[in-house]
């Protein structure tokens, strides 16, 4: 390896931990904060762990090539799980992992885990285009796996995950961070399940991120291995818009992306937008990575809910007005327009998934829930048209 693909690499560990201390008990960053905000206050640092449950079950994790390992692993352990062991190929992710969990075994291979019969549940953040052929493989072993989003990169891939998770009754599941780790976003799946707003009409996903190149790893370019940019971080859009909308069935009725500003990078995309109608509801997706330095956020990502008796408006990581940290519902019903300050709202992921390994159930995501929102995120990449900026 080139040493500044060492050091990117390096850098990007580094701005990954970081932020992931400030994700796992709620802090005003979401689970995207890999980029590393060098804005983050005292205030936004939680401790990192509170007191865990007694464990219920035992996990390992085999890869961590992308800073969500860390939040991924507090989720379980949050929920009732011990960590026992990991395995990563390269030198100083293992060490910075091992530094932080010295509970956690090193051990010497992925097949040391697979075939520990002791462990029941597997998490990766490989490289994306790693995670489903890992997880065919958990599976495959008699065991559950949890993956960082994207879960799967092409549909050929999600063909064969489903065959496999079918076949072996096993749970694959997606953490899709945006909701499922964002506490303002679970207070208003409560607040729509409730009838606050009526039945909901349509979702508005924004996703804006930071660049910053010189702490991306070479993988992260590269969009055969990080699946393009709807794929990778517009995945978390089409968990929500399926949520929140309780769409079972849906189709892309537009899509494009672009390279609009990165020439230096001809694999990569910066931009990407997306029209979709559900059995439920119709949805709009934007991501993008042009998140200016000026902003004290890696990205103000936002996602607002309109429903027949009212509308929520939730800004995930920053309140541009100037309340601090993150977590910030607005709701607007036929009475009044209020804020509701979620930051200390519960995040149930961990211990719902906890509970259906060991129960066999699907409290935290239904299996076809996590597969549909790939499937549309799949599509949506496939046919996506290409932007052609001149400028």
């Amino acid at each position: 390896m080139h040493q500044n693909q060492d050091n990117n690499r390096r850098t990007f560990l580094k701005e990954s931990i970081t932020t992931a201390a400030g994700l796992v008990m709620g802090s005003a960053l979401s689970a995207e904060a890999i980029s590393g905000s060098k804005h983050v206050t005292a205030s936004q640092q939680a401790p990192l762990i509170t007191a865990p449950k007694a464990p219920r079950i035992r996990f390992s994790v085999i890869k961590m090539n992308h800073g969500h390992i860390y939040s991924q692993v507090e989720a379980v352990i949050r929920g009732g799980g011990e960590l026992v062991s990991f395995y990563a190929p390269e030198a100083d992710l293992a060490a910075a992992f091992a530094k932080r969990y010295p509970q956690a075994k090193a051990a010497t291979s992925e097949k040391a885990i697979l075939e520990d019969n002791s462990i029941q549940l597997v998490l990766t953040s490989a490289i994306p285009e790693e995670r489903a052929p890992l997880g065919v493989q958990v599976m495959r072993h008699g065991k559950d796996f949890m993956t960082d989003k994207p879960g799967i990169t092409t549909l050929d891939q999600l063909a064969e995950v489903r065959r496999v998770q079918k076949e072996t009754k096993r749970i694959y599941s997606i953490m899709y961070s945006e909701r499922l780790e964002n506490r303002a976003t679970v207070k208003a799946g409560e607040l729509v399940k409730a009838g606050a707003i009526g039945n909901v009409i349509q979702t508005i996903g924004l996703g804006p991120h930071r660049m910053t190149p010189k702490s991306r790893p070479a993988w992260f370019f590269d969009k055969k291995q990080f699946g393009g940019i709807i794929c990778d971080i517009g995945s978390h859009q089409f968990d929500q818009f399926l949520f929140f909308t309780g769409s079972k069935k849906a189709d892309i009725v537009a899509s494009q992306v672009g390279n609009v500003h990165y020439p230096q990078y001809p694999k990569f995309e910066d931009f990407g937008d997306v029209m979709l109608r559900g059995d439920g509801g119709t949805g709009y997706i934007r991501v993008d990575w042009f998140t200016p330095d000026g902003l004290k956020s890696w990205g103000d990502g936002r996602l607002t809910i309109l429903g027949t008796e009212g509308f929520i408006e939730i800004r995930k990581n920053i309140d541009p007005a100037g309340r601090e940290g993150g977590n910030h519902l607005f709701i607007t019903d036929q009475k009044e327009t209020r804020y509701v300050d979620s930051s200390k709202e519960p995040l149930p992921y961990g211990e719902q998934l906890v509970s259906d390994i060991l129960n066999r159930t699907e409290t935290a995501m239904s299996q076809e829930h996590c597969f549909l929102a790939t499937e549309l995120a799949l599509k949506a990449q496939k046919q996506a048209q290409t932007i052609n900026q001149k400028k």
